[in-house]
């Protein structure tokens, strides 16, 4: 799907089924913050999003340009995806990685108070 001259990549089961992993396998998330050079920013994001494991890139406001999202099964891929694919994108200038513990999210709130958990 393209939105906006970016590849935007298809659902969550595609790329699981695209690694050979099944639905409902544990995924490690990290999110990768993303400083470029502000003319490059559009051209970085493009290439961000076609590498493997990385899930959405988003443009940002405040002291980040992008926001990388970056779904996979062991922890190695994330060292790898940052430092041999993130970083050499021409027009990157620097990252920080934050790696995911718990995803909340209302659908799972939700989920929670419908199984009496508190």
């Amino acid at each position: 799907m393209k939105q906006r001259g970016l590849l935007i990549k298809d659902t969550a089961l595609e790329r699981l089924g695209a690694k050979g992993l099944q639905p409902g396998a544990l995924l490690i998330t990290a999110i990768v913050l993303i400083k470029a050079e502000p003319q490059r920013i559009a051209e970085c994001a493009t290439k961000l999003a076609g590498i493997d494991g990385i899930s959405q890139v988003y443009s940002v406001s405040g002291e980040w340009d992008l926001v990388a999202m970056v779904e996979v099964a062991e922890h190695e891929e994330i060292a790898r995806i940052v430092t041999e694919g993130i970083t050499v994108v021409p027009g990157i200038k620097s990252t920080q990685t934050l790696t995911a513990f718990r995803a909340y999210s209302k659908k799972d709130l939700e989920q929670a108070w419908d199984i009496g958990l508190e």
